[in-house]
């Protein structure tokens, strides 16, 4: 009979430890679950740039929700780039939050292995499926891609953002901040090397020395070719004639007869002041988004047997590698940097500087 009391009792103990066995698993599950919920936990409106006929900071923006193979990102710093000014003048009819170039933090995925982790992102949000761009490779065509804070897709000027998975890349521990929100136009400005072979014997002209300009001269150096900056910014060189780069004002053209010749001005004027320097079968790249319609000789194109090149989207992931080895250097390149709150203020201060900086939340690193 006793024995029979204390085999219940142990059965009730063993039934007991596996009670809290399970409550305890069942608890830690709804931690997480709640961490990679956080945003909706935080609140469902924040801050956020918005581009709806005109430019304002809406205060009561509604947060994103996190979808799947998505990650919801805490911005630091923002970069503004022309694209972003551009969509301001009606380029490609957006509507919604701007900005594209970003450094944040991932707060909640449903990958939770990406969470807590400091990333940049590329900007083309792809099907992964489709038979005409994605199954070859080109993801930055697929006909059914969002593009962050330019097409369908609400940018990261705002407080968070939602980004798929895909689309991120961790920041090593070395780059700072001030230098990983680059990463997006310095890839832009390496897609030029993926695309075109430019030789240590060509000679190179880079026309535009703004934004972009700073960065792509400073990549197509990289081969070891001459290069030749115009500009209308006598006041920025310094850094490039440090670096072995000609700089000439573009009321001071040097002669034709560039063999690489890339447009990268924004303004419609550039397309000319490129065409004049390129020599007979010499390549044309064009770099430059802007909301005009531009004329071109085609005749004349054809007749010196001139290669045009379009050239957008590039690799992020040797972008890093060249800030983390400091081949190009990209922190003078900032002019200013102002709070999310200031955004208005921040794109007007914006045309004429080089790099002007949104921050959200402060420098981590």
């Amino acid at each position: 009979m006793h024995r029979r009391r204390w085999d219940l009792l142990l059965q009730s103990l063993v039934v007991f430890c596996y009670f809290l066995l399970f409550r305890n698993v069942f608890l830690s599950y709804n931690t997480h679950q709640k961490s990679a919920d956080s945003f909706e936990i935080q609140g469902c409106t924040m801050d956020a740039l918005v581009f709806n006929e005109q430019l304002y900071i809406d205060t009561a923006y509604p947060r994103p929700t996190l979808r799947a193979n998505e990650a919801i990102i805490r911005p630091h710093l923002l970069g503004i780039c022309n694209t972003d000014i551009e969509i301001t003048h009606g380029y490609k009819g957006f509507r919604g939050v701007l900005g594209h170039e970003f450094v944040g933090t991932v707060e909640a995925a449903t990958d939770r292995a990406w969470i807590g982790r400091r990333v940049v992102g590329e900007i083309n949000a792809y099907c992964a499926d489709c038979a005409t761009s994605c199954a070859l490779g080109g993801v930055e065509h697929c006909p059914k891609r969002t593009t962050l804070g330019i097409k369908g897709r609400d940018g990261a000027m705002a407080e968070a953002f939602a980004l798929p998975i895909a689309c991120l890349h961790e920041v090593p521990a070395s780059v700072p901040d001030t230098a990983a929100v680059f990463v997006e136009p310095l890839a832009a400005a390496l897609e030029i090397l993926q695309a075109v072979h430019i030789r240590p014997t060509d000679r190179v002209a880079v026309v535009g020395d703004g934004k972009l300009g700073a960065l792509i001269v400073q990549v197509v150096r990289l081969p070891g070719c001459s290069v030749t900056l115009i500009g209308r910014h006598p006041e920025r060189w310094a850094l490039f004639q440090r670096q072995g780069i000609a700089c000439r004002h573009s009321s001071d053209l040097p002669p034709t007869g560039y063999d690489v010749v890339i447009d990268c001005t924004g303004q419609v004027g550039g397309l000319d002041t490129a065409r004049q320097l390129v020599r007979p079968r010499g390549r044309l790249v064009l770099k430059s988004t802007f909301h005009h319609n531009v004329t071109l000789n085609l005749s004349a194109l054809v007749v010196d047997e001139i290669e045009v090149i379009g050239s957008r989207c590039g690799p992020f992931a040797p972008a890093l590698r060249l800030l983390e080895r400091g081949l190009v250097e990209v922190e003078p390149l900032i002019s200013a940097v102002y709070p999310l709150r200031d955004a208005v203020a921040a794109f007007a201060a914006a045309r004429g500087q080089l790099k002007v900086m949104l921050q959200v939340s402060p420098d981590q690193k």
